[in-house]
C-alpha cells in the first residue's frame, strides 16, 4: 500500500503550546501486548546503531523497516533475522509511508538525512505513532515549528536524539547542575565550539546506482542529480557528507551544535526560547553571536580544541565540558558536593533510548522532548542564517520572523512537490 502525505497531515493550523508533563495514555493503555512494536525509517549510520540496540530489548519488537537503498534495506532485514530467526515477521519497505500505514506499529525510529526529519516526524505524529528522531531535529525554522505542532496536536511521546542529556558519564548533567546552582556566579556568556555553517551543494551529477530510489531520497529537498556522496551505495559505517550542504542539513555547525547548543540552553534555562538578536562576523565561519532577551549571549566558534565544545563564563569562574570530560576554574565549582536544598535534575537512568521507551509506557515527557529539540534546531538555523545573510538580525520570539527579507525566506523554506507543509 502507498499512502499519500495528505492522508497523514491535517491542513488546520494549530498553535504550538507547551505540553503538560503527562500525556494522555488512553491509546497505549488499550494495547493488548506488553511489547512495543517499532518501525524504522532509514538505515544509515545512526539507525544501524539504534536497530542493534532495540533488537536487544526484550520488551520491544522491530516489525517494519523502510529504506530507499535496497542494499541497506536487505542488511537491516538480515540483522532482524539474525536476532528473531527466519520467521521474524518484519516487513521491508522502500517507502516510509507503508511503515506509518501499519496499524501494528506503535512507535518509529527516524534516522534519515536531516532534510527528511520534519516530514517523516509530522506524518508519524499524525499517524499516532510515538517518535524517536535523530538530531538535528530539522533544517529550517518553519520545519521545527511544524514538527512541534504535529507532536502536540497528537499527544505523542517524542524524543530527540540528544543523548548528551543522559549519557557520557553524566558530565553534561553535572555541568548543567553546577551552572544552575551558581557555582561560577552569574553566567551571561556561553561559548559553543563546533564546526562551520552549511554551504550550497555543488556536487556533480553521477550515474544513479541500481537499487536506489533517488527521487524519494531527495523528497522535500531541491531537485538535483544523483551523487554517491549524498546517498552512499553501500552499507556505510561513516557519516555521509550531505551534512555539509544547506539543501539537506546545517553543516557541522548544526550537526554537533544540536548537541552543544542543547546543553547550553539547558544549563541557562532557555530550553524553549530563541535568541532575539543574531550578530554574524563580517567574514569567516567563526565568531557569530546570539543574544537572548535576558541578555545571555551564545558565541559560536568553529574549533575542535578540547574543552572548547561548551564553555560557561561566570562572574566567579568558568566551567568547561565536552564528551571527554569536565573541568572548571576554580576546581571547587565542580568538585564540591551539592547541599540538600540544591537544584538537581531528576534521575532518569543512563540510557537515552530507554528513557524514550519508559516514557512511551508512562506517557511522561522524555528528557529530550520535541520542544527542546525543536528550539535547539531553531538556534542552529538562526546561526546558519546569520552566516548566510552577514547582517545583524532581529528575531521576534513570538512570530519567529526577523527584520531581513532573506532571513525570513531562509527560515521558512518549504518543501518540493507533494512534500510541502500545509
Amino acid at each position: 500500500m502507498n499512502f499519500s502525505r495528505r492522508q497523514f497531515i491535517r491542513s488546520a493550523a494549530v498553535s504550538a503550546v507547551v505540553a503538560p508533563n503527562i500525556i494522555p495514555s488512553s491509546a497505549w493503555a488499550a494495547k493488548p501486548s506488553n511489547k512495543i512494536n517499532l518501525g524504522f525509517i532509514g538505515f544509515g549510520r545512526m539507525n544501524q546503531s539504534h536497530l542493534n540496540f532495540f533488537l536487544g530489548q526484550a520488551d520491544c519488537r522491530v516489525i517494519a523497516i523502510a529504506e530507499v537503498a535496497k542494499i541497506r534495506l536487505d542488511e537491516a532485514i538480515k540483522r532482524v533475522a539474525g536476532k528473531y530467526g527466519v520467521n521474524h515477521g518484519c516487513k521491508a519497505h522502500n517507502d516510509f509511508r507503508d511503515v506509518l500505514g501499519n496499524k501494528s506499529v506503535d512507535a518509529v525510529v527516524i534516522g534519515t538525512p536531516d532534510h527528511w526529519h520534519a516530514m517523516t516526524a509530522i506524518m508519524a505524529a499524525d499517524a499516532k505513532k510515538d517518535v524517536y528522531c535523530e538530531k538535528p531535529l530539522t533544517v529550517t525554522v518553519r520545519a521545527a515549528r511544524e514538527t512541534l505542532k504535529a507532536a502536540r496536536r497528537n499527544n505523542i511521546v517524542f524524543q530527540v536524539g540528544s543523548q548528551q542529556r543522559t549519557e557520557y558519564g553524566g558530565r553534561f548533567r553535572q555541568a548543567v547542575e553546577c551552572v544552575r546552582n551558581g557555582r561560577i556566579g552569574e553566567v551571561n556568556k556561553v561559548k559553543i565550539g563546533v564546526g562551520s555553517p552549511a554551504v550550497s551543494c555543488d556536487l556533480p551529477t553521477e550515474p544513479k546506482a541500481d537499487g536506489i530510489d533517488w527521487e524519494l531520497w531527495q523528497g522535500p529537498a531541491p531537485e538535483r542529480g544523483f551523487n554517491k556522496i549524498l546517498c552512499p551505495t553501500d552499507v556505510h559505517r561513516h557519516f555521509p557528507q550531505w551534512r555539509r550542504y544547506r539543501e539537506y542539513a546545517g553543516g557541522s555547525l548544526s550537526d554537533m551544535g544540536a548537541h552543544h547548543f542543547d546543553i547550553a540552553k539547558w544549563a541557562m534555562d532557555l530550553d524553549e526560547k530563541i535568541p532575539v538578536k543574531v550578530i554574524p562576523p563580517k567574514e569567516g565561519n567563526s565568531g557569530l553571536r546570539m543574544i537572548y532577551e535576558n541578555g545571555v549571549e551564545f558565541v559560536h566558534e568553529s574549533t575542535s580544541d578540547r574543552f572548547n565544545d561548551c564553555v560557561f563564563y561566570g562572574s566567579e569562574g568558568t566551567i568547561y565540558v565536552d564528551r571527554s570530560g569536565i573541568d572548571a576554574n576554580p576546581k571547587t565549582a565542580i568538585s564540591s558536593s551539592f547541599g540538600k536544598d540544591a537544584w538537581r535534575l531528576p534521575e532518569i537512568g543512563k540510557s537515552h533510548r530507554l528513557n524514550w521507551i519508559d516514557c512511551i509506557r508512562s506517557r511522561k515527557k522524555p528528557v529530550a522532548d520535541v520542544s527542546y529539540g525543536a528550539h535547539t534546531s531553531i538556534v542552529c538555523s538562526l546561526a546558519n542564517i546569520g552566516y548566510h545573510v552577514r547582517k545583524e538580525l532581529q528575531w521576534d520570539p513570538k512570530s519567529y520572523s526577523c527584520n531581513r527579507k532573506l532571513g525570513n525566506v531562509l527560515a521558512n523554506r518549504s518543501g518540493r512537490g507533494e512534500w510541502k507543509y500545509t
